[in-house]
Order: C-alpha cells, then structure tokens, then sequence
C-alpha cells in the first residue's frame, strides 16, 4: 500500500482564513458563514472574481501560516507512519499567484508543512522527497501513478474523476462539508477519523 494525499482543502483548512480575510478587507458581510466556498460564491455572485483570485494569493502566500490542518490529519498522518503504510503528498499548485504579490507558493506550503511537525522524525518524518507540488493538474495525475499511490484522497470530485487518473489507483473523496453527499463514483470520507477508521491506523 502507498497512500497518495492531496494538500490544499484536503490536509489544510482554509475555512476560518478566507472568511477573516475576506472580511478584514470589507469583501463580504459577516452573515456569510464561515466557509471558504460561501466566501467564492458570495464574491462570484457579486461579480467580484478579481478579488477572489487575488486573496487566493494571499491566503496561499503570505498568509499561509495561519492556516489551519484539518482536525485529526496529523494524527492521521502519524498513524500511517506507525501502521508502516508509507505516504506521499501530491498537489496541483501554480509556482506564484494569478493577481497580486509574486508570493512562492510552493515555498509557503513547504514552510507550513514544516511549521506543522510533517518532516519532524520526532513527529510525523515525512521525507521531503515525499512531497510534490506539481504546476499543472496533468502533472500531478502522472505523480500519482510515478508514485504507485494504491489509494489517493482528494477534496474534489472533478479531480478523482479525470479520464486520465491512474488506472489501478483507489479514489476517496474527502467531503468534510458534505458538498458531494450525492456522488456515488467514489468513496467519500468526512473526516480524518474516519480516515483512519478506513485504514486501520
């Protein structure tokens, strides 16, 4: 077995950032619930598409570090490495933002993966090598079969159902706000406990 996880919105939370950012900058009202989707939606149904791409940058520059893991994938994480199951984190992520700051968003994520005990062999040991941040979205697709991932998990259905996704890999979708409650193609996880139930980490 080698577990294959994607990185934004499936290990990192960015719920309560965007909202506080969103809301630090006047973008939305406070009534918009606290979800990084109901952020887009509302910026989208206000014909406001440049300032969501732009605090994407932000968020997934500068701001990084404060951004949240989902709760219980680090101790996912570090169940995987107790279990033996060896594990990789692929990610489709563009080198630095569409509008905005020239932030290194590979960089910044690597921090936080960092900051947050992942390549610590006292706390997760995750090797570097490990890790791929991959430009285009048919680069990761190849990652993930190079890396002979039997089971990915990503937070988007759209992904897991490319035509080009890696034929003998297991897909799970990770749907912590139930957005998906209807697809039947792939196996859905709500969270990283369940996760581990699924593994028997």
């Amino acid at each position: 077995m080698l577990l294959g996880v994607d990185f934004d919105n499936t290990i990192v939370c960015y719920d309560a950032l965007f909202h506080k950012v969103a809301r630090e900058q006047g973008l939305i009202p406070a009534d918009v619930p606290v979800n990084k989707s109901d952020v887009r939606n509302y910026l989208r149904r206000v014909d406001n598409e440049a300032a969501w791409t732009e605090m994407q940058g932000s968020v997934y520059g500068g701001r990084m570090s404060e951004a949240a893991p989902y709760p219980g994938v680090l101790e996912f994480f570090r169940a995987c490495r107790t279990a033996g199951i060896p594990t990789s984190i692929v990610s489709h992520k563009t080198r630095h933002p569409f509008l905005g700051e020239k932030y290194d968003l590979h960089a910044a994520a690597t921090a936080w993966l960092e900051q947050q005990g992942f390549f610590d062999p006292a706390q997760i040991g995750l090797p570097r090598a490990n890790v791929f941040f991959e430009l285009t979205k048919q680069a990761k697709l190849d990652r993930i079969g190079q890396c002979g991932c039997t089971h990915f998990i990503d937070d988007l259905p759209e992904f897991l159902g490319e035509a080009g996704f890696p034929a003998g890999t297991q897909r799970i979708l990770f749907d912590p706000n139930q957005l998906y409650a209807a697809e039947q193609r792939f196996r859905r996880i709500l969270d990283w406990a369940e996760a581990r139930r699924s593994f028997k980490c």
